[in-house]
């Protein structure tokens, strides 16, 4: 495929030269392709040469094993002990998504092919492990709602950043649509909301798993590619599975007193969708610790950010407090939205220990 910059750089010539860092800027700013595959292993495992092996896929993690589909026949398996000794950093080494060889006679996987995506966070409790969500996704639909639980733009900037960090596309689902007008604190949230991330090039749904509005155009886009739901708890998620899939999964209410939702779906499941392609499940969150990033990446996954950031007087500027800083200039001017800049700044700033 062409390069964009490259085709600009060709027609180039009697140009202005103004008008042409300005389209280049334009470009790299919505350029995503250097965030991907940051997470991914680039060394290749052998892969175990035994006539028995099978290849399958694992649909749902379980209290007594791995769900593995085979020839649409399920095993129930587990992880041969060799395996649980690779990498001691992620809490869980099998995840939704994964093709892995293994032995319908024993029941005992031997091995878990590369990754092409991974969804991941930090292990809530301790932060030092990864603990992985699903992989072998295209895109996360990062899911939010209207009313309770509210919107948190600061959840979604965490989610996007996972998404492009483990080569997967992000895209924002907010359901409960259909409460807005007996939520009108959240109206003008959920407008900026939407203004702010289409201008980014992230697709934003509203959607009511309740009336069924905007179903039809996400289902749309997730034909033929496989997805995984994940958000907070109560938002929704396993409604809109239900309602696009037509499973008959279990469903909370939101505890009114706490304002979050009840962990109705206690494991990530698999699951196909009519006209190709699959969608994963999860577990709803609280909070969303990202994992293995360091404070000076943050400002890559902020677009707008760092293509401003290049007009500010020092380079490693972290637009907190240097002088003639053009990020705190754009913010002034709104070329810059609060909310994203709020996101970011949360991510560099230290927290304190307790």
């Amino acid at each position: 495929m062409k390069d964009k910059h490259l085709e600009h750089e060709e027609a180039f010539h009697g140009k202005d030269k103004k008008k042409y860092r300005k389209e280049r800027k334009i470009l790299s700013q919505k350029d995503r392709s250097k965030f991907k595959k940051t997470d991914l292993k680039k060394q290749k495992k052998p892969i175990p040469k035994d006539p028995d092996l099978r290849r399958g896929r694992v649909l749902a993690i379980l209290a007594d094993g791995i769900l593995v589909d085979f020839a649409d026949t399920l095993y129930t398996c587990s992880l041969r002990g060799v395996l649980k000794k690779e990498n001691l950093r992620i809490k869980n080494l099998v995840a939704v998504g994964d093709f892995v060889l293994f032995k319908p006679i024993t029941k005992s996987i031997f091995y878990v092919e590369e990754r092409s995506s991974i969804l991941s966070r930090a292990e809530q409790l301790s932060r030092q492990k990864e603990q992985l969500i699903a992989v072998n996704v295209d895109q996360v639909l990062i899911t939010t709602s209207i009313g309770i639980p509210p919107l948190k733009s600061t959840l979604i900037d965490r989610y996007i950043i996972a998404s492009l960090k483990g080569n997967m596309d992000p895209i924002i689902v907010i359901n409960k649509i259909d409460l807005l007008d007996q939520n009108p604190e959240e109206k003008t949230l959920f407008e900026e909301i939407k203004t702010i991330y289409e201008s980014l090039d992230i697709p934003v749904f509203p959607v009511s798993a309740i009336t069924s509005q905007g179903l039809e155009d996400l289902t749309d886009h997730m034909r033929g590619k496989s997805s995984v739901f994940s958000g907070q708890s109560g938002a929704g998620k396993t409604s809109l599975i239900n309602a696009i899939t037509g499973s008959s999964y279990l469903t909370g209410e939101v505890i009114a007193k706490t304002k979050r939702g009840a962990h109705t779906t206690t494991t990530s499941r698999l699951l196909p969708i009519e006209g190709e392609g699959f969608c994963v499940d999860t577990p709803g969150i609280k909070s969303f610790g990202l994992w293995d990033i360091k404070k000076e990446e943050v400002q890559q996954y902020f677009f707008e950010i760092a293509a401003i950031a290049k007009e500010c007087r020092f380079p490693n500027c972290s637009h907190l407090h240097e002088p003639d800083c053009a990020v705190k200039q754009a913010l002034e001017e709104r070329r810059i939205s609060h909310l994203r800049f709020d996101s970011y700044c949360a991510l560099i700033t230290p927290k304190p220990k307790r």
